[in-house]
């Protein structure tokens, strides 16, 4: 008997003492998409280009990219995609890190999306969560709504941009 209510004691500390291990959490990188990238994403780590076969990172605002069989990472699209237009082409979101690792892969599962002007960009959304996006024609009404204060905390006061639009065209807006 005394046996048993150690055991249940013992159990029962060692549950209490113990931390829970498993947490869930919630990433938003609204603000720092580039305008434009797709609707409806509330979580991007990069973005496949599948048009030119090029990955964007969005938290290093780099392209990766083959060039003469190597991998490389710029702030600017390659060399021979220059004036490739980042509002028209279709966006595959991939989220973990080094989607370009499983190239081969991406390659074939998402060839059907080459050619494909089918998505709706940030720049044209008017859903105000993309209004924190300092390029994003509506960003004054989100500082208007009191944000402006914790983005300059958050900046040192500092306005920061996000993201090299380099090679980027205008593209006529969709509604």
């Amino acid at each position: 008997m005394i046996f048993k209510f150690l055991m249940t004691f013992l159990v029962a500390s060692v549950c209490v003492l113990t931390k829970p291990q498993a947490q869930i959490s919630f990433r938003f990188n609204f603000g720092m998409q580039p305008i434009w990238g797709p609707v409806g994403y509330d979580k991007v780590d990069y973005y496949y280009l599948p048009d030119i076969e090029t990955y964007y990172n969005l938290s290093e605002k780099k392209y990766t990219y083959q060039l003469n069989g190597k991998w490389i990472t710029s702030f600017s699209l390659p060399p021979n995609h220059q004036d490739y237009d980042l509002y028209a082409g279709h966006k595959v979101v991939m989220n973990g890190a080094r989607p370009y690792d499983h190239d081969a892969i991406n390659r074939e599962r998402y060839a059907r999306f080459k050619n494909k002007h089918d998505q709706h960009v940030i720049r044209d959304s008017k859903d105000s969560r993309y209004y924190e996006n300092k390029e994003h024609p509506r960003h004054s009404e989100w500082k208007e709504n009191g944000h402006d204060n914790r983005d300059k905390n958050k900046h040192g006061g500092k306005e920061e941009g996000y993201g090299d639009n380099k090679g980027d065209k205008q593209g006529k807006g969709r509604d």
